[in-house]
């Protein structure tokens, strides 16, 4: 079957090659052969993944495994420190296990993870009636049990239930936009035949697949593939061996904490070995001095290794979810919170992403009023054309309205309803004698309704046939041409209206009888569509969603490119592409055909200057969503239908409609928009890019407090001096470090100008170049500061108080410094100081415990209460980091403006 191309093969060929009958179908043997032949109308299901599956994905997240190497690392000091004699503490082991049982039911239990699109496309099994022609006869049978070569009957509302040759066809129109993204209906016909292979999905006229739906007109078709093997199921064998790649934030982190994990281990068994040596020099090597020595090393990796780093991200995205569920956007995966910020290449589709894939009339040319809104629509030969001269309904009571039939006439009963004139009435008091059909032969519909005794003619169709049916000079229909042609340059679709009043006498004459049979009106059909009036035109498109041009132009704003991959034509695509600005002499647009022989490299190069890529397949999408990824981009993918499913999947950031999109579209994305707004995805970009500066300002000051600790620990031990804090003393420094005080900084809220700085690049060090100078200055500023006082005791501290007052001084350095952490850039710190009123609270809170603890804790943490002198210059020591980051940033913003 691989081989076989029923839409290049005629249709007694086709039914030759699947051993069937156009006029008897299958017999039950045949049906029976066929089936184990080629298989049977369902999708293999693929296997379920496990909670033991499930646990150890989530297990395996660099983030997580961060916490599982820190809590390690707390038990085997805690472990040290028994074999000491010395006391154990295992509250914070006990932290670590809440924080990694916390962030594993998340990952469990609010992921479902895109293995649920699969069970959603098989949802097209549904135990469905199909008519079906077997041993002569026309046989209901389950959806399930069609085989390749059945005889399938179509009408109009059916859902296609496996893919088919049309073997007849009467004015048949499908929908096929879930599959291939053609925003119009097509006009299928049976006798076509295509010579090459390479004709796109949706041109295939002749061909019909599962899953679209029949609009309008009946026919025939021979069954070609079923199960796996449609189309269909292609896409959801494509969804259910693929897995889902790592996004930037988790490679980000990945590197950073393998680095920071790296580090501390080198600094922590260099100051080991420095100890050990030292012991040795001066004669008082001892196991118990070993063992103190090994304990020191392994605090000193506590403190380096910033396990509050995944609580912070945990904590922050499930906060964020709540946040962008109030802005429409339900995330499904929680990274995706803030890998969306970090997007700089939308791949979206076109029909019911940009669009409303509803058809729609625009505007209307009205020959005594000319162009006009259609709300302001008054003709009554035009409103009388659109509502009796058609065989569509429309629930005009919904919020949006629903088609039934065909579309396009969907769309003019709708246009009359919105300028006042419900069709229901209109058609209810009219007497239609006869309706002439719409063929792909004629392009035309004609009505002939009775008034009084006379009889009025309502056609429309094709520009071109109706214009050749009126009485027209040639001035006139010039004219109308260029009005027609300027919106069909446009990619709309324009259907143009005639009518004409018959009187009795001219009935008489060519003795047209109504109570005749239906073949003499057949033969009068020329003298009705004669000599007509032209009425006007309407333009019919699919349009832009609301708010979707700003929406674009704020992405592009944003440093964002975007890039429309829709299965419509090149026409119509590249004029919405023209609509959002996104075309220029340096952006084009292309055909999928133009680029599917490129090599990988060659697609590559060109990818940068293409905005719009036409006819594209989800194999295409997939391949472009990887090129872009393989050159470093975070690329978002934006889709409703079956046929986007795949690159939503693949994409960093799947984002699908919640109202007009499939259920596979949803399941295989990351963020489900509930108002299928394009602008929905700005402001989730926008608290995107907000979480990635939390996380990068939580970074921050927990590296800033790493150095600083990691430099007193090792000059103290490098100068022969003790280490100048006790153990239970660092672990209140990781409290500190870890804590509320830390995780205020991931609360902060997005900053009005996010939106018009550069989206982050992919390979882009979470820490860059600006906070990793800003990281270096204070976290040496207060080693030097402190180690000044450790040795010089220039503060005039009382000797007693002296080692209290370091390790209080340490701390108030790290919460003022917290301060400066929430300004990532030059700006000063006093800029928006007011802005996270709960940090302000927790810094409060916080010093007050550190009162608490250095006053009254002395028992626990080796300290002695400070006099109120001391104090005053404690905190005037802290405040000073304040000062001197501020001064920095004065000479940068000086450097930035020369």
């Amino acid at each position: 079957m691989q081989s076989f191309k029923p839409f290049m093969e005629p249709t007694e060929k086709v039914l030759s090659q699947l051993g069937s009958d156009k006029h008897k179908g299958l017999t039950q043997e045949q049906a029976s052969k066929n089936r184990l032949l080629y298989g049977t109308n369902t999708l293999t299901h693929a296997k379920p993944v496990s909670l033991f599956q499930r646990i150890i994905e989530a297990m395996t997240e660099p983030m997580l495994l961060l916490l599982v190497l820190a809590l390690f690392i707390t038990i085997g000091v805690n472990i040290a420190r028994h074999y000491m004699g010395e006391p154990t503490d295992f509250i914070e082991c006990i932290g670590i296990l809440i924080a990694i049982g916390l962030s594993v039911a998340i990952s469990v239990f609010m992921e479902n993870r895109s293995a649920k699109a699969f069970e959603a496309l098989n949802r097209m099994n549904e135990d469905i009636l199909v008519k079906v022609l077997r041993d002569g006869q026309m046989h209901l049978i389950e959806q399930k049990d069609i085989v390749v070569g059945d005889i399938v009957s179509l009408e109009t509302g059916d859902k296609i239930p496996a893919d088919g040759r049309l073997i007849d066809s009467t004015a048949l129109y499908a929908d096929e936009s879930a599959l291939t993204g053609e925003s119009m209906v097509v006009l299928k016909k049976a006798d076509i035949l295509f010579e090459d292979e390479k004709t796109p999905l949706a041109e295939r006229v002749n061909m019909m697949y599962a899953g679209c739906f029949i609009t309008s007109g009946h026919g025939k078709m021979v069954v070609t593939n079923v199960g796996d093997h449609t189309e269909f199921g292609k896409i959801a064998k494509e969804l259910s061996s693929m897995e889902k790649t790592s996004t930037p934030l988790q490679e980000k982190l990945q590197h950073l904490s393998g680095k920071i994990t790296l580090l501390g281990a080198l600094a922590a068994g260099f100051i080991f070995v420095i100890q050990v040596v030292l012991f040795w020099y001066r004669g008082t090597f001892s196991l118990s001095a070993v063992l103190e020595a090994f304990t020191q090393s392994i605090i000193l990796i506590v403190a380096a290794v910033p396990e509050g780093l995944p609580t912070i991200v945990a904590v922050s995205l499930a906060l964020n979810i709540i946040k962008l569920a109030k802005e429409k956007a339900l995330v499904k995966k929680m990274i995706a919170c803030e890998t969306v910020g970090c997007i700089n290449v939308i791949c979206s589709d076109k029909t019911g992403t940009l669009t409303e894939n509803k058809m729609t009339v625009t505007d209307v040319f009205d020959v005594k009023e000319r162009l006009l809104p259609p709300q302001e629509l008054k003709n009554s030969l035009l409103i009388e054309n659109f509502c009796l001269n058609s065989t569509a309904d429309v629930c005009l009571e919904d919020v949006c309205p629903t088609f039934i039939g065909n579309p396009t006439e969907g769309a003019l009963l709708t246009a009359a309803y919105k300028a006042g004139h419900d069709y229901r009435p209109i058609r209810e008091e009219a007497k239609i004698a006869y309706v002439y059909s719409f063929s792909s032969q004629t392009k035309n519909m004609t009505t002939l309704a009775c008034k009084g005794d006379g009889v009025t003619v309502y056609s429309k169709g094709s520009p071109e046939k109706i214009l050749s049916l009126c009485l027209l000079d040639i001035a006139q229909k010039e004219k109308f041409e260029k009005e027609i042609i300027r919106f069909q340059e446009k990619a709309a679709r324009v259907i143009a209206f005639a009518h004409r009043e018959i009187t009795p006498s001219e009935m008489e004459k060519e003795g047209i009888d109504f109570s005749a049979s239906p073949e003499s009106f057949e033969k009068k059909r020329s003298f009705f569509e004669s000599n007509l009036t032209f009425d006007g035109f309407v333009a019919i498109s699919d349009p832009l969603r609301a708010q979707t041009s700003a929406a674009v132009a704020a992405c592009r704003q944003a440093g964002i490119d975007i890039k429309i991959l829709t299965g419509d034509n090149l026409v119509t695509a590249s004029a919405i592409a023209q609509q959002l600005n996104l075309l220029s002499p340096h952006h084009k647009a292309v055909e999928a055909k133009e680029i599917e022989e490129l090599s990988d490299e060659q697609l590559k190069k060109v990818l940068p200057q293409i905005r719009v890529i036409a006819r594209s397949t989800p194999g295409i999408k997939m391949r472009v969503v990887n090129a872009l990824k393989s050159l470093g981009n975070v690329v978002a993918v934006t889709g409703d239908g079956i046929n986007d499913a795949p690159a939503l999947k693949n994409a960093d950031v799947g984002i699908a409609m919640g109202i007009s999109g499939t259920e596979v579209s949803k399941e295989a994305s990351d963020i489900v928009l509930l108002d299928d707004s394009f602008s929905t995805i700005t402001r989730a970009i926008k608290w995107g890019r907000g979480i990635y500066k939390n996380f990068q300002r939580f970074i921050q000051f927990q590296l800033t407090v790493n150095l600083s600790s990691v430099s007193v620990v090792l000059i103290s031990v490098l100068a022969g001096l003790k280490v100048p804090f006790t153990a239970l003393q660092l672990l209140w420094v990781n409290i500190i470090m870890d804590g509320p005080p830390a995780l205020t900084l991931g609360l902060e809220k997005p900053g009005k100008d996010l939106m018009k700085e550069k989206p982050t690049q992919r390979n882009a060090s979470i820490v860059s170049a600006s906070m990793l100078f800003q990281i270096l200055a204070n976290g040496l500023y207060i080693c030097i500061f402190f180690m000044a006082q450790y040795f010089t005791n220039f503060m005039n501290i009382p000797q007693e108080q002296q080692a209290t007052v370091l390790f209080t001084l340490f701390i108030v350095f790290q919460l003022f410094n917290a301060f400066n952490s929430r300004e990532l850039g030059s700006d000063s710190v006093f800029k928006h100081l007011g802005g996270n009123v709960l940090m302000v609270a927790v810094f409060t809170l916080t010093f007050g415990l550190q009162i608490l603890i250095t006053q009254f804790g002395g028992s626990f943490f080796d300290t002695v209460p400070l006099s109120l002198d001391s104090w005053v210059k404690v905190l005037l020591a802290g405040a000073s980091i304040v000062a001197f980051s501020e001064i920095l940033k004065f000479f940068k913003r000086l450097v930035h403006r020369s």
